[in-house]
């Protein structure tokens, strides 16, 4: 369980130190509440990553902590056992008030990695995660399921942010 967390920061991490060649700066949204950004979201699509292959119906929720950071609770089954279930705890942060849609997340002190959300609805219901190498990508949803015109929607904001859209895979 805590290795899938352990992974994730570890990679996030070395990833973020690698060049991104001629890219621009990946852009986040402008504005993020981060009280309606709360609560339960699931993976509609990802990158691959080994901290998470081999998981399905992964669900990312999200709490308000007492000092203002973020408890995130990563759950997914395994495929080839689905009664095994994966779980990873961390804290997510925002570092400048003034960029709120740039956090940090850490699941293994002292390492924590970018978590950028780079796409969000306007009402809340769909949202898309990103690292600033764009070695990193995911797209979540407040429903287990999505509609392809929306998701097809989502895949051309992504592409306008110079992600690969032929690495996802979508759940």
């Amino acid at each position: 369980m805590m290795k899938w967390g352990v992974l994730m920061v570890l990679i996030g991490a070395l990833c973020g130190c690698a060049s991104s060649g001629d890219l621009p700066p990946l852009q986040t949204v402008a504005k993020l509440d981060i009280n309606r950004y709360l609560g339960k979201w699931h993976e509609i699509a990802r990158y691959d990553h080994r901290f998470q292959r081999g998981c399905v119906g992964s669900i990312a929720e999200y709490a308000l902590l007492p000092d203002g950071r973020i408890s995130v609770t990563n759950t997914c089954r395994e495929e080839d056992e689905p009664g095994k279930v994966r779980q990873s705890t961390g804290v997510a942060r925002v570092d400048d008030p003034a960029e709120p849609a740039k956090l940090r997340v850490r699941f293994f002190w002292p390492f924590s990695a970018a978590y950028w959300v780079i796409a969000l609805d306007d009402e809340y219901q769909w949202a898309v995660v990103g690292h600033p190498s764009r070695d990193y990508l995911w797209i979540l949803s407040r429903t287990p399921t999505m509609d392809e015109e929306l998701y097809q929607k989502i895949l051309a904001l992504i592409t306008a942010q110079r992600y690969d859209v032929t690495r996802l895979i979508k759940k």
